[in-house]
């Protein structure tokens, strides 16, 4: 299983960018699929999650409204809008995989068995 994500860069505050992170060899199934994000000297942090079998979505509290994940089932790919972005939400930003989701923590780094290399998203003033 590989997790290809795609699409950071630089943005100035206010704008948007989507992540893509393309999955290979898992079908997604009774899959979630996350993405974290960790800023520098901080922690990773989840900030969305879907369910695949249901589309249920869940969004930290510091993205709420702001962030929409996704999924293409024909294409095995998720993503990641993000609009209004702030300064703080410069990151690494990681797509993970729970191939067996039992609905338990979507923030917890344990829940996921396959993650993404990680794309830098840095949102400029």
């Amino acid at each position: 299983v590989q997790l290809q994500a795609s699409g950071g860069g630089l943005v100035q505050a206010g704008g948007s960018l989507r992540l893509s992170c393309a999955v290979s060899g898992l079908t997604f199934g009774n899959s979630a699929i996350a993405w974290f994000r960790q800023a520098p000297g901080k922690e990773r942090e989840g900030v969305a999650c879907i369910v695949s079998d249901n589309d249920d979505t869940v969004y930290s509290d510091s993205v709420k409204g702001r962030f929409t994940i996704s999924e293409d089932n024909a294409k095995n790919t998720a993503y990641l809008q993000m609009n209004s972005l702030k300064l703080e939400d410069t990151a690494v930003y990681y797509c993970a995989v729970s191939s067996a989701w039992s609905g338990g923590d979507y923030r917890a780094r344990y829940e996921y068995n396959y993650w993404g290399q990680g794309t830098l998203v840095t949102v400029s003033s």
